[in-house]
C-alpha cells in the first residue's frame, strides 16, 4: 500500500494524491469535521537532526488545504504534519524515515497495542483519531518531566516500560490555550534521553514552534 503512495505521489499533483486513497483524504476530512486537529500545537516540517524539511511545499498546503487549517510554511498543525505528514514524507533522517512511527511496529508495541496499530488503513478509526487518543492518554498518566517554557509548560512523557524502548509524547500546556499535543514517536533509549533533559536548559523540541 505505502508503494501504492509513493508512486502516486511521484506521479500526480498533491491535492490530487490526498484523494486517492480512502484511508488517506476523507481520513483528514473526518478529523477536521470532529474537530481532531485542535487538540495539536504548531511544528514545523523543518527537521532539526536534517536541517531541512522532510516534506515536499506543495503536499504541506494540500494537506492544510485539506484539513481547512491555516499555515505559514513551514510551519502547520503538528497532528497534520506528524502524522499525515510524516506518513507521506520519503526524506531519510540519522532515525529512518519518519513513516515508521506508523508502520513499522515499534511504537505501537511500545504503547501496548499491536503491531498494526497505527497503520492508516488498518481499523475503521482514522489514524490521526488513534495517535491522538494514545498521546494523550501517555501525556496524562506517564509524565516524567515537566519544563518551563516561558508562559507554557512542555510535558514529556515516557510509557512506563522504561528504561527499555519505549514511547514518548510530548505536549505544550499554557493558561490561554490548555494542552497541546505535538508528537509521539518510539523512544529507544528513555535513560539517556532524560539524562539529556536533566543536563540541558529548557527548550522547545522535536520540531515544536511557537
Amino acid at each position: 500500500m505505502i508503494d501504492r503512495l509513493d508512486a502516486a505521489a511521484a506521479a500526480h499533483d498533491a491535492a490530487d494524491v490526498l484523494s486517492m486513497f480512502d484511508w488517506l483524504g476523507p481520513a483528514i476530512d473526518a478529523d477536521a469535521r470532529d474537530d481532531r486537529f485542535a487538540r495539536w500545537g504548531r511544528s514545523t516540517v523543518v527537521d532539526e537532526n536534517v536541517g531541512a524539511p522532510v516534506l515536499s511545499r506543495s503536499m504541506f498546503e494540500a494537506l492544510h488545504d485539506r484539513a481547512g487549517l491555516d499555515s505559514a510554511w513551514p510551519a502547520g498543525n503538528a497532528g497534520l504534519l506528524h502524522v499525515y505528514g510524516y506518513l507521506l514524507s520519503t526524506t531519510p533522517t540519522p532515525y529512518g524515515l519518519k513513516r515508521d512511527r506508523w508502520l513499522g511496529g515499534e511504537l505501537a508495541r511500545s504503547c501496548g497495542w499491536t503491531a498494526d496499530a497505527f497503520v492508516p488503513w488498518v481499523g475503521e478509526r482514522t489514524l490521526l483519531d488513534r495517535v491522538t487518543e494514545t498521546a494523550a492518554g501517555l501525556i496524562a498518566d506517564t509524565p516524567v518531566r515537566r519544563q518551563p517554557l516561558g508562559d507554557r509548560e512542555a510535558v514529556i512523557a515516557i510509557a512506563d516500560r522504561q528504561p527499555h524502548p519505549s514511547a514518548l509524547a510530548y505536549a505544550l500546556d499554557s493558561s490561554a490555550q490548555g494542552r497541546r499535543l505535538i508528537t509521539m514517536f518510539h523512544l529507544v533509549d528513555p535513560t539517556a534521553l532524560l539524562a539529556e533533559l536533566d543536563t540541558e536548559p529548557p527548550r522547545l523540541r522535536w520540531n515544536a514552534v511557537a
